[in-house]
């Protein structure tokens, strides 16, 4: 019978390997070598877990839903390919696996400004 110490280092471990296999994936999109954004259940399979096994260890252990974390990092992504590259925003979009438009809009719903405007902002304050 698995320990409360036990199964928390496992959950530890889970939360971990999903934080450094988004990242990773992320910077696979981003160069190029990956041209499909991961869903969830695709993540979760990576992981030799169940979508829903995931989402109940990570929203237990930090009070938010999986994808929260992974809007974050393609937002971080975003940002970091406008802030060290000269790529047009669509070339970025398109990188990031969306459609030019539709990443505006998720850009957008996510920070309130557009993803010209965070690299205007650069420009200006950088």
């Amino acid at each position: 019978m698995a320990t409360e110490e036990s199964t928390a280092a496992r959950h530890t471990e889970l939360i971990n390997a999903y934080f450094e296999l988004i990242d990773s994936h992320l910077s696979d999109l981003a160069a190029g070598r990956q041209t499909e954004m991961m869903e969830l259940n695709d993540i979760a399979d990576e992981l030799c877990v169940s979508h829903k096994h995931l989402i109940a260890v990570v929203k237990q252990a930090t009070g938010n839903h999986p994808c929260h974390f992974y809007i974050q990092k393609i937002l971080e992504k975003a940002n970091a390919m406008m802030d060290e590259t000269d790529y047009p925003v669509a070339e970025i979009a398109r990188k990031l696996s969306y459609d030019p438009s539709n990443f505006t809009k998720f850009y957008k719903k996510y920070t309130g400004i557009t993803p010209g405007q965070y690299r205007q902002r650069m420009l200006v304050t950088g």
